[in-house]
């Protein structure tokens, strides 16, 4: 009988050990999840709004963030397209605590890497006595659109064809 106690005690120490192992997988698993999904920074942060209107928005999605000069300080918030126009409308919410950017502002779809996720990039204007600040619910009209890699590779071959028959 001792030796069916030892093995009985032996075997629930090996389950205690596997269970510990499972449930440390399962929380750095969890972990890895936020991190990707970015769940930090769902908070109740004050932002405002901006709208741009874009000719191409390739690839840029709701979520995508917003940067200036690499620091993120927004997120893409909605797409839409504007029925009289038939243009991308893309909303950002910009944190308050980074300020307001004058009206001289410009916003570009840029990409992260060659292949990377596109982002939104806002490179902040001039101040000077005539110059507003943008507000909540204000259009930045200077826009840029995204370079789409299939329209850039048709071209380079076009031109190519075209240089052929010269």
């Amino acid at each position: 009988m001792d030796v069916g106690n030892k093995r009985m005690h032996q075997n629930k120490k090996l389950e205690l050990w596997v269970g510990t192992f499972i449930m440390a997988g399962i929380a750095a698993l969890l972990v890895l999840v936020f991190k990707v999904a970015d769940v930090q920074n769902i908070g109740t942060n004050d932002t405002y709004t901006l709208t741009a209107h874009f000719d191409n928005i390739g690839g840029l999605k709701v979520r995508s963030p917003i940067k200036v000069g690499g620091v993120s300080v927004g997120r893409i918030i909605d797409i839409s397209l504007d029925t009289e126009s038939f243009t991308p409308v893309v909303t950002m919410a910009i944190e308050k605590k980074y300020g307001y950017f004058p009206e001289t502002s410009s916003a570009a779809i840029l990409t992260a890497g060659l292949l990377g996720e596109q982002y939104l990039g806002i490179s902040p204007g001039f101040i000077d006595d005539d110059i507003e600040m943008l507000h909540d619910g204000d259009l930045l009209e200077d826009t840029k659109s995204a370079l789409v890699l299939e329209d850039m590779i048709g071209q380079v071959l076009y031109s190519i064809g075209g240089d052929s028959d010269k």
